[in-house]
């Protein structure tokens, strides 16, 4: 039927019986299905994430755990084993690849944190931006609800450049901040954290 056709079905109950092909006035026109996203995200929705940049000013550098604090006894400024990072470059990627089906719940993350210097502490603190570690967490998740996620993490520390390697005396032959572990855990989110979609 055309449009006057159902104007007049709206106004006139007895042209409605006259044409039973009318639709009824109070059935809203059927709208246009949504096209919504394919199965994967499109890219600038699929990453996000944010890179930071720390510089630690002097007797005030981290301590990653592997060499003595008196490491400048064996060695002096040049003691081999000082793992006192004066920068640090961290970031946290998250890639949620799947826009539709239960498998848009699911989420995997990295957070990187590479550490450089070469601080003996009470007796050298060079600006040198050498290797030391990287500390790294990575997991996936998988969003419950608007509000909590269930997330499985792994954590582990890579050493880099001379501390591949045994140090001497001062090396404590750790495995580096927190060592290697994994852990299970739930996450409260509240406020305006989001991600591509809505989870009802």
């Amino acid at each position: 039927m055309s449009f006057l056709a159902i104007l007049l079905a709206a106004a006139n109950p007895a042209f409605a019986q006259a044409h039973p092909d009318s639709p009824p006035a109070d059935v809203a026109p059927a709208k246009p299905l949504a096209t919504g996203h394919g199965i994967l995200l499109p890219p600038g929705e699929m990453l996000r994430g944010f890179t930071d940049f720390e510089y630690a000013p002097p007797t005030n550098e981290p301590d990653l755990g592997r060499c003595l604090a008196s490491t400048g006894a064996y060695g002096g400024a040049h003691a081999p084993c000082a793992d006192f990072a004066r920068y640090m470059l961290s970031g946290y990627l998250e890639v949620q690849p799947f826009g539709r089906t239960p498998l848009r719940r699911l989420y995997f993350f990295a957070q990187p944190r590479f550490s450089f210097g070469a601080t003996v502490p009470q007796i050298s603190y060079p600006q040198t931006f050498a290797p030391i570690a990287c500390e790294n967490l990575m997991g996936v998740g998988v969003e419950l609800s608007r509000s909590f996620e269930l997330r499985v993490v792994r954590h582990d520390v890579y050493w880099m450049g001379r501390y591949t390697g045994y140090l001497g005396p001062a090396d404590l032959g750790t495995a580096g901040p927190y060592g290697k572990y994994a852990t299970v855990g739930v996450r409260w989110k509240f406020g305006s954290v989001s991600r591509a979609h809505t989870i009802p």
